[in-house]
């Protein structure tokens, strides 16, 4: 492993004379996307010693390589066409995952067993974990990190993170809830158990507050187990007042609580808001 590391940092140091179907550069690239798409290894975890996002630099390096060594093909799947430098995934059955018509995901992501994916997309270098659900319409982006017995609900996005190859992807963590048409991008991370409501949008530029004591604990992370919410908050500038979005926390949950949608709906609706 430390061999390949190594010889994929020495073809990215070089990457600017690399040309299009060197067969050598593609072994070696071609072995560290078949390691990400097997889940032997993965673009990035949480340290919890640190509480931290580790990025495993040199398996983005294999990706952004990946692409400048492949030219686009055709990939027939009737009754539908790509044009595309990376096939999808196949045998979804064996691998214990579950996959409706319309979802699709690309070589180089991973999908454990028992994970599903109604109509959706998972792009390359992303990690779904097991039992998680990708529901309709709802998209993983490149390299970000999705833990076990997450709910993607429908139409939620989650950003990719690609380049710089040393930037920390999107993680939401185990047993996680994001509510329908939320928007977590740029890096953001949810926490162990969160809940985020309908519409949340989360970037680490974003505050979230503590509605109990109007503290911001955070820019970008929603804590492990806590209800959170898409809100807005007055600023003050030379041009007036004006509203910026911010995430509100409405709600610290026992560690370990499951989700009931009962409860987590009758939460939310008394502060105008759902899941």
């Amino acid at each position: 492993m430390a061999t390949l590391q190594e010889s994929i940092q020495s073809l990215f140091a070089q990457a600017d004379e690399l040309s299009p179907g060197d067969q050598d550069a593609c072994q070696l690239v071609d072995e560290a996307i078949t390691l990400l798409d097997t889940g032997q290894e993965r673009v990035a975890f949480v340290d919890h010693s640190t509480n931290g996002v580790v990025v495993n630099e040199w398996l983005k390096q294999a990706i952004l390589l990946l692409f400048r060594l492949r030219s686009i093909t055709t990939v027939a799947d009737a009754p539908f066409e790509y044009a595309d430098k990376l096939p999808l995934k196949s045998g979804y059955q064996a691998s214990g995952v579950r996959v409706v018509p319309g979802a699709s995901a690309r070589w180089g992501s991973y999908l454990a067993p028992g994970a599903v994916l109604m109509p959706s997309y998972v792009n390359i270098g992303a990690y779904v974990g097991e039992r998680s659900m990708v529901d309709t319409w709802a998209t993983v982006g490149s390299c970000a990190q999705i833990g076990s017995d997450v709910h993607l609900a429908g139409g939620v996005g989650i950003g990719g993170v690609l380049e710089p190859a040393n930037a920390v992807p999107v993680v939401i963590e185990d047993d996680a809830f994001i509510g329908s048409r939320c928007m977590v991008v740029e890096g953001a991370r949810v926490g162990k158990g969160a809940v985020l409501g309908a519409g949340t949008i989360l970037n680490p530029s974003i505050p979230v507050i503590d509605a109990e004591t109007g503290d911001e604990i955070s820019r970008g992370y929603v804590p492990d187990w806590t209800v959170a919410v898409g809100a807005s908050r007055r600023r003050e500038f030379a041009g007036g007042e004006f509203f910026l979005p911010c995430v509100l926390i409405l709600k610290h949950l026992t560690e370990g609580e499951r989700h009931d949608k009962a409860h987590l709906n009758a939460v939310l609706r008394d502060h105008g808001v759902s899941t």
